[in-house]
C-alpha cells in the first residue's frame, strides 16, 4: 500500500511539470506534494484520477482542504462523484463558503423534508440553495405553507420538484398559486402533480388565456371544478406543437398573433393603471394644498 501511495505520488509530481493537456485545467499554485496530498485525499472519496484533477483546479488559490471538505458535504447529499464535481464547477461560490455554512443549509433543507436522493437532485438543479439568505427561504417556506395551504407532505413535493421557489419573490410566487387557483380554479394536489411552479407564470397564462378565448377552458365557479377543462399537466408540460394540435386545435400562426395581442392589451392596461396612479396623486396633492389654504385663513 505504501509502496503503491509513493508510486502515485512520483507520478503525480512529475506530471506537475509536464505541460498540462488541452482542456484540462492546470492547478496553479499547487507544489508537487500539496497537489498528491490533496489528489489522493479526493481519490479516497470517490473521484477518479480526472475528476480529481479537475476538482484541484477549481479555485487555486483555495487552501488546502477547502475543495475537499466542499465535495465531502456534496457526497452526503447523495451526489455522485461526477454530480458533486459538476455543482462545484457550475458554483464555484460554494468553494468559498465555510463548511459548516453548508452543513447548517443541508440541515436546513432536510428539516423541511428533503431526504437522500431528493434532497441531492433539488441541491443539483438549484445550487443556489446553498447561498440564498435564510431569510428569504423562511419567507417563501411560510407562504406555501400558510397562505396557499400546502401540506407539508406537498411542501416537500413542491421543494423536491420545484427547488426554485424558495428563490422567487413571495409577491410574485403568491400571484402565480392566486392564478391558477382561482383564475383557473385549479386545487394544491394538481398544483403538485403538475409542477406548476416549473412553468413561468407568462407561460401559463398565455396558454390558459388563448384556451379560454378559444372555448375550450371554464372558469369554475367559486368552490366547484370544472372536470371537462384539459389537465393542468398538459397544458403546462405539452410541447407547444403538441398543446396546439391536440389541446387548442389551433396553428402556430394563430398562437403568434394571441400572444402579440396580448401583449398589447397588458402594456395598455399598464399604460390605463399609471394614469389613474397620476391622477389620484394629483388629486391627493390638490386636497392637501386646499386643506393647507385652508388652515392658514
Amino acid at each position: 500500500m505504501a509502496g503503491r501511495l509513493l508510486c502515485g505520488c512520483g507520478r503525480a509530481a512529475a506530471a506537475a511539470w509536464a505541460p498540462v493537456p488541452r482542456g484540462l485545467p492546470a492547478a496553479a499554485g499547487l507544489g508537487p506534494r500539496r497537489s498528491c496530498g490533496e489528489e489522493a485525499g479526493l481519490r479516497a472519496m470517490g473521484f477518479s484520477e480526472e475528476q480529481a484533477r479537475q476538482l484541484l483546479g477549481l479555485q487555486p488559490r483555495l487552501g488546502p482542504t477547502r475543495r475537499k471538505e466542499a465535495a465531502a458535504q456534496l457526497l452526503l447529499l447523495g451526489l455522485s462523484a461526477e454530480a458533486a464535481l459538476g455543482l462545484l464547477e457550475r458554483s464555484p461560490a460554494l468553494l468559498r463558503m465555510p463548511t459548516e455554512r453548508l452543513r447548517e443549509r443541508a440541515q436546513e433543507l432536510r428539516r423541511l423534508g428533503l431526504e437522500g436522493g431528493q434532497l441531492g437532485r433539488a441541491v443539483s438543479r438549484c445550487p443556489q440553495l446553498f447561498t440564498l439568505p435564510r431569510r428569504k427561504m423562511a419567507a417563501a417556506v411560510r407562504l406555501l405553507r400558510e397562505r396557499c395551504l400546502f401540506t407539508a407532505e406537498q411542501l416537500r413535493e413542491v421543494l423536491g420538484t420545484c427547488p426554485a421557489v424558495l428563490l422567487e419573490e413571495p409577491r410574485r410566487l403568491h400571484h402565480h398559486f392566486q392564478y391558477a387557483y382561482f383564475r383557473m380554479g385549479v386545487r394544491q394536489k394538481e398544483m403538485v402533480r403538475a409542477r406548476l411552479f416549473r412553468t413561468p407564470f407568462a407561460e401559463l397564462r398565455n396558454r390558459h388565456i388563448f384556451l379560454e378565448r378559444r372555448g375550450l377552458y371554464q372558469t369554475p365557479h367559486k368552490g366547484q371544478t370544472q372536470s371537462s377543462n384539459p389537465r393542468l399537466r398538459d397544458i403546462l408540460h405539452l410541447p407547444e406543437k403538441d398543446f396546439l394540435a391536440s389541446l387548442a386545435h389551433a396553428t402556430p400562426k394563430e398562437y403568434e398573433v394571441f400572444k402579440k395581442l396580448l401583449a398589447r392589451e397588458e402594456e395598455e392596461e399598464k399604460e390605463e393603471e399609471e394614469d389613474r396612479d397620476a391622477l389620484d396623486t394629483e388629486e391627493d396633492e390638490d386636497l392637501e394644498s386646499e386643506g393647507s389654504k385652508t388652515a392658514w385663513e
